[in-house]
């Protein structure tokens, strides 16, 4: 005979003896009526033996064909028979109630009992260990009694499942904080930390608390057992073990926490997605508009009485292109644009937009500046030079003007923000008026440096496409 079949023999004989011991203690006829004991808790104890041998006969009987033992079959099933009669017919008579195949009964009508049980036997008729594929997944097993531990670790490992066991509430939350885990099954009665304490705190924890718990009870446990689903357990398993039942319940516990795991997953995707759109929302769009726009899917056009816009672009561009391979070129375009970005930020203007070569800021758009039309000169000298520091050593001219805008939003599958108005394409003009290396902006905007040295050269009446002639300066240094 296998030593491990043995082995399993000696516990069931071990069941018995305890159980025998236990009916001679409390059941003894001369004793019974004058010292009753707690009758949960005499369930209790004489309920802990019974499941055992009920339990390791199951086993064995799996084993019989396996391990060539099938003279031991029909001695292990009425074993098992008497075992699990015995069990109902304490229950019975103790606690007043049916307990059947993991039914909880205690508390209810008998048409409700009634209904309870032939719905589980309905149940049981229709689950069978063929509905269910291989276990696959992590379970942390709690339980203080040896024996329930073994019995259920051997037959969750059999079925397929990575089992820990622990024999205490205390380690069950040391093991849960340090590892993971797709379940964990805790028994109800346990010392020190008893398994509705345990799982509380798992639920208080927001690291935990999406992890399933699964409550092993006694039929008769009914209270504790329902606090434990108002806590948060996602089902029970009422002991002795209905090995179908078991299978079911933790495959059915397992399975919502890997759906569970999904959605969130799909929620973080979701989220970094959501990010992700903000993010190139905000470098399109100021912050103040792309919240606007996001809030009420438009953003109304406004207007602004002091503005100074920029306009830059590269000297002699086009023709380099067409002398030049694009993997040279943007490189190089690349490199000037990041550094206008840069200088204009410093002095707090707002990037527009880039067409081409031509780079388009705006200063005291939608903050406030004390004198748009000195940020723009400081920045488009800052950008001149950067720009001949920049391989190939680019020459740029930049035109200026300050006055009232319309900024808003253009287009709905690409978003534009723009700005439009004689003070833009004045701005625009004026660039095109600039001589190489030169800030260009008309009398009338260059009053507003009248406090700074500047080093002027004025270019004379300018005639000026949309406005006749003006008058209009050069600016290639400030003091």
């Amino acid at each position: 005979m296998p030593e491990n079949f043995s082995r399993d023999l000696q516990k069931i004989r071990s069941g018995g003896d305890q159980l025998l011991a236990l009916i001679n203690q409390h059941l003894r006829e001369e004793t019974f009526p004058v010292d009753k004991p707690d009758v949960h808790q005499l369930c209790h104890e004489l309920r802990t033996p019974v499941n055992h041998i009920i339990g390791y006969t199951e086993l064995l009987m799996e084993q019989c064909v396996e391990l060539g033992q099938r003279n031991f079959e029909d001695d292990l099933k009425k074993i098992n028979l008497a075992a699990r009669t015995w069990l109902e017919l304490v229950e019975r008579e103790l606690i007043g109630e049916t307990a059947r195949a993991g039914v909880i009964t205690p508390n209810k009508s008998h048409e409700e009992t009634d209904l309870f049980v032939r719905m589980e036997r309905l149940r049981s008729q229709t689950m069978t260990s063929e509905n269910f594929p291989p276990g696959s997944g992590r379970i942390l097993l709690a339980d203080d009694d040896a024996s329930n531990r073994e019995l259920l670790q051997r037959r969750l490992e059999k079925i397929g499942y990575d089992v820990t066991s622990v024999g205490d509430g205390f380690e069950a939350l040391e093991r849960i904080r340090t590892d993971r885990f797709d379940l964990v099954l805790l028994d109800l009665l346990m010392p020190r930390l008893n398994g509705a304490e345990v799982l509380a705190r798992i639920k208080d924890d927001p690291a935990l608390r999406e992890v399933p718990v699964i409550m092993i009870s006694a039929l008769d446990q009914v209270d504790g057992i329902v606090h434990c689903i108002e806590l948060g357990a996602e089902d029970y398993i009422a002991k002795p073990f209905n090995p179908v039942f078991l299978r079911a319940r933790i495959n059915a516990g397992i399975e919502r926490k890997r759906w569970r795991d999904r959605e969130l997953s799909y929620l973080r995707q979701i989220q970094e997605e959501k990010r992700r759109s903000e993010n190139l929302l905000h470098i399109i769009l100021p912050r103040d508009v792309a919240e606007e726009l996001k809030a009420t899917d438009s953003v109304q056009p406004r207007r602004f009485e002091d503005v100074g816009v920029l306009f830059c672009d590269i000297v002699g561009f086009t023709a380099y292109c067409d002398q030049h391979s694009a993997e040279e070129v943007l490189p190089q375009l690349q490199a000037v644009v990041e550094a206008f970005e840069e200088i204009i930020a410093t002095h707090g203007l707002e990037k527009i937009k880039t067409i081409g070569d031509s780079f388009m800021a705006t200063s005291g758009l939608r903050t406030p500046v004390a004198n748009p039309a000195l940020s723009c000169v400081r920045s488009g000298l800052e950008m001149i030079a950067a720009a001949g520091r920049i391989p190939p050593f680019w020459n740029v001219r930049v035109g200026v003007h300050v006055g009232p805008v319309i900024a808003g939003v253009v287009g709905h599958r690409k978003y534009q923000y723009d700005v439009w108005g004689d003070t833009v394409n004045l701005a625009a003009r004026m660039e095109g008026a600039a001589e190489p290396g030169t800030v260009c902006l008309t009398a009338e905007t260059c009053q507003r440096l009248s406090q700074c040295q500047c080093q002027l050269r004025p270019k004379g009446r300018l005639e000026i496409k949309g406005k006749g002639l003006l008058e209009v300066v050069c600016i290639d240094s400030l003091a």
